[in-house]
């Protein structure tokens, strides 16, 4: 049987917890008030009360400064206890992130 390898990320995120909202779910409308768990300039790992599907779209704003983002949802794994936890994909950022795009990375995130 082939070994099937996973995706390797291209950068590595941080542990680091950044107030953020979340928003867009198709069956629970509103904002949810959140953390995230790890941060990276492409994207997050973040703590939310909901069940969200792989390929969903959700808004996410951070508390601190002007950071907005369209995110795709990656991956989502209950957590022990209650909640989950989600991974997203920054699609669309704008505004000043908490980690800064690495040198010779491509797009800034400046929008």
């Amino acid at each position: 049987m082939a070994k099937v390898n996973a995706p390797q990320r291209v950068e590595k995120r941080l542990p680091m917890a950044v107030a953020v909202q979340i928003s867009g779910h198709v069956q629970l409308p509103g904002v949810e008030k959140t953390f995230t768990d790890n941060v990276s300039s492409r994207g997050a790992r973040v703590v939310t009360v909901r069940r969200w599907q792989i390929g969903d779209r959700l808004l996410l704003a951070s508390g601190p400064g002007d950071f907005r983002a369209t995110a795709r949802v990656a991956y989502c794994q209950a957590l022990r206890g209650e909640g989950f936890s989600i991974g997203l994909e920054f699609l669309e950022p704008a505004g000043r992130w908490v980690v800064p795009v690495p040198v010779g990375s491509g797009k800034p995130l400046s929008g």
